[in-house]
């Protein structure tokens, strides 16, 4: 009997019903404590992405190289090895540089560009003992958010293969909600992590703006991105947060899931404007429930021009930085394209947008002076008017729902219906795009199903650099949720 049969006879591991189950922390825990073997729990992960191929989510999977690193794992664990990440797999979006590994940034001219180096973030988790399973796809360019890519497909969401996965990490989410993989590297600009985690029904965390690495991800603004993860629990959020920022673990909660002292936020004229009747009545069934527990919610106002202010600030910088970031990016890294030939492979309506609003002669570009204005103007007076919730208010987050809707059908994702009312996809990022704008951290919490059995996301912001406290707290009100 070889080692990696009697793993799979051991007691402990017969009472799991299925490997591919377990969380990230979980995961890590049962090989560093020898209950199952990297190869094995890599193996039953391999057969899952075959099963769920039909998802489309992901670009590239090196099964052979993976398998091979995954035995090396148990050899280094045979060694004495206690790497936190040790042979567990972990999926990245294919807008992070993979050494070795294709990275096609969701393009058809890069679909066999191989990089010479890692991301910063892939270098960290994988100094952490873990294993790149695969690239998941993506939006070309990260550029959308409901999951569409020309040349890869459309990413189909695992709670119903005819609506949209969300984007532009449509992959990370996707393969994370199947039980693919315990946990997958995202983007965020203006909602591309926690937009995809809402319609997908998983925890995405997107951290401080600049406080994760970006170096070696493919960017959008240089203002706005941030790296970020998926994952089924908080707990799995908060150790891939401790691998890349290197920092002290977020202290969580260890039960009881009492949310007495906690004080939070939120403001129905702002995120309750545009919303599906059903997700509203499941946001405030919600704040029931962390009443419930013992927090203190308090009713804010941002006033009547704040989601015009965010809206106009934040698009306006994401657009007029794109061209520039991106063609700084592709030089630096040596990236065998640019700007131009992306720009004239992109899909049909991705070109007709890049046309108009990021090409500096196009009809709809942000110019210099009203870009200027939105960093040195709107972006102080957003901070100010979010801080009346932080300081004067006492508020440790603000909370929203997520997206307005649950996921919308594949085949009306140009256009969606929300409240009764037919509005451009670009919608699906109303809320998201509030912490986006001055780089709050974020995180998506699943907080059950619509009738039609979809996912909603509830949305926790948090102040600037308090992402450890918002870990902390999220993980608090995920127990409130379950029990």
């Amino acid at each position: 009997m070889d080692h990696t049969t009697a793993a799979l006879r051991r007691p402990a591991l017969r009472e799991t019903a299925d490997l591919t189950s377990l969380g990230l922390a979980a995961a890590a825990a049962a090989v560093r404590n020898g209950d199952i073997t990297s190869e094995a729990y890599t193996a039953a992960l391999l057969q899952r992405a075959r099963t769920l191929a039909d998802l489309n989510a992901f670009i590239t999977i090196d099964e052979a190289t993976l398998l091979a690193s995954a035995r090396e794992a148990d050899k280094a664990r045979a060694a004495g090895s206690a790497a936190p990440l040790l042979g567990v797999p972990i999926g990245v979006k294919d807008s992070y540089l993979t050494r070795g590994l294709s990275t096609s940034l969701g393009l058809e001219g890069l679909a066999n560009f191989v990089p010479h180096e890692d991301a910063d973030a892939v270098l960290a988790i994988k100094d952490a003992g873990a294993l790149v399973f695969g690239k998941n796809n993506l939006v070309e360019m990260s550029y959308g958010l409901t999951g569409h890519n020309a040349r890869f497909g459309q990413v189909k969401n695992p709670h119903a293969r005819d609506c949209v996965s969300g984007g532009s990490s449509s992959g990370s989410a996707t393969s994370v909600a199947a039980n693919i993989v315990p946990a997958s590297l995202g983007g965020d600009t203006v909602g591309s992590i926690r937009v995809p985690a809402s319609f997908c029904g998983v925890v995405g965390f997107k951290p401080t703006t600049g406080r994760w690495p970006r170096g070696g991800v493919a960017p959008i603004s240089h203002t706005l991105d941030t790296t970020g993860v998926f994952a089924r629990g908080v707990e799995d959020c908060a150790l891939v947060d401790q691998v890349v920022t290197d920092e002290q673990a977020a202290e969580l909660s260890n039960g009881g899931y009492d949310l007495k002292g906690a004080r939070l936020a939120f403001a129905p004229r702002q995120f309750l404007d545009l919303v599906d009747a059903e997700v509203e009545a499941r946001f405030r069934e919600v704040v029931r429930r962390l009443q419930d527990a013992g927090a203190e919610v308090v009713e804010v106002d941002l006033g009547d021009d704040f989601n015009a202010l965010i809206q106009t600030a934040t698009w306006g910088i994401f657009a007029h930085e794109t061209m520039g970031t991106i063609s700084e990016f592709l030089r630096h890294y040596d990236i065998p394209t640019t700007f131009e030939a992306i720009y004239t492979g992109l899909k049909p309506q991705l070109h007709q947008v890049w046309g108009h609003i990021v090409l500096p002669g196009g009809a709809g570009a942000t110019s210099a002076e009203a870009y200027q204005t939105a960093l040195n103007v709107s972006r102080p007076e957003i901070r100010r008017r979010l801080d009346k919730a932080f300081v004067a208010q006492g508020a440790q987050a603000i909370l929203q729902p997520t997206t307005p809707c649950p996921a919308p059908l594949i085949e009306e994702q140009a256009t969606v219906h929300i409240a009764g009312q037919e509005v451009s996809y670009l919608a699906l990022a109303n809320h998201t795009v509030s912490a986006s704008s001055v780089g709050l951290p974020g995180i998506s919490l699943p907080v059950g199903l619509s009738r039609g059995g979809l996912p909603i996301g509830l949305e926790l912001d948090a102040p600037l650099g308090g992402d450890r406290a918002l870990l902390n707290l999220a993980s608090r009100v995920e127990g409130v949720w379950r029990d």
